[in-house]
């Protein structure tokens, strides 16, 4: 009986093994609906977060490739397109920067940092000019550029916020509190005149969704959670980056006050290579315009 047991175990090994590689090195396109009424049209974006330098083809032509099938109004990105250790001081940049200057050749970029852009941009004495010269180029491309900014989508009422948190907000384990009122005091409070324009707000870390739908936010976009690594039937996502054991927020479409976050399962790995019953994610996201529709 036994080596029954033993066959029964090293046929449930190889199958894991079997689902990691395949999710490791694959993505899903996932598609999101979200309906407003400050919007009187109907438009597409694809969301990208946590490539963390990995490379889907050559220059990325598979998320190209999809990016193109799916001709969206514009590209958001919110960071962590890169992996810096302190550590380890070569940091791969090619990967997100020839992705990102590609679309921003064919589509509207919209970026954000996620916390190794903020790792790079704040360890000056390990990483140099590094995140001066990631930004200004891809600038140089055509994209926009969001560290705690926004700007008004062209030819549209979407005012697109990219919210740059700074490192202590990404602590492992214990949760850094956010006080009421933070957010202002980065990006600004939405005004009066401003609650009439769509707030589109970029910002990496989910767990302070609650934030960002008090200040302001119709729909937060985020990513950071990679999907919980591994996920389970009914349990979800199993380990968060800040070692919480299967996190509130893990990937998917979330609702808190009649504010929206879309969470990305993102698209790469870093420290644990693994990714198991969840590949990587291509996120579709069709904002349904319900104004002035009776």
């Amino acid at each position: 009986m036994w080596i029954v047991y033993l066959a029964i175990i090293a046929l449930l090994i190889v199958l894991s093994a079997v689902v990691i590689y395949h999710d490791t090195h694959n993505f899903k396109v996932y598609e999101y609906e979200v309906s407003t009424d400050k919007l009187d049209g109907d438009y597409v974006f694809v969301f990208l977060t946590d490539l963390h330098g990995y490379f889907y083809g050559k220059g990325n032509e598979r998320l190209i490739e999809a990016a193109d099938r799916i001709s969206p109004d514009a590209i958001l990105c919110a960071g962590d397109m890169i992996t810096a250790s302190k550590s380890h001081r070569n940091v791969e940049v090619d990967s997100g920067l020839r992705l990102l200057e590609e679309l921003a050749s064919k589509y509207p970029v919209y970026v954000s940092n996620g916390n190794h852009e903020e790792k790079i941009k704040t360890y000056r004495d390990s990483f140099g000019n590094l995140f001066d010269r990631y930004k200004n180029r891809l600038i140089r491309a055509g994209v926009k550029y969001l560290e705690n900014s926004s700007v008004m989508m062209e030819g549209t009422n979407i005012r697109v916020t990219g919210l740059c948190l700074p490192l202590g907000f990404f602590t492992k384990i214990v949760k850094v509190k956010m006080s009421d009122g933070y957010l202002d005091t980065l990006i600004g409070r939405v005004n009066s005149a401003e609650k009439e324009n769509f707030q589109l707000l970029i910002a990496h870390n989910p767990i302070y969704f609650k934030n960002y739908a008090k200040w302001g936010a119709d729909l937060s976009l985020a990513g950071h959670v990679h999907g919980g690594i591994i996920r389970l039937p009914l349990l979800g996502g199993v380990i968060s980056p800040a070692i919480s054991l299967f996190p509130k927020y893990d990937g998917g479409k979330y609702e808190e006050d009649g504010s929206t976050m879309i969470l990305s399962r993102g698209l790469g790995t870093h420290t644990i290579h693994v990714r198991m019953f969840n590949p990587g994610e291509v996120s579709v996201i069709r904002l349904k315009g319900k104004k002035n529709v009776t």
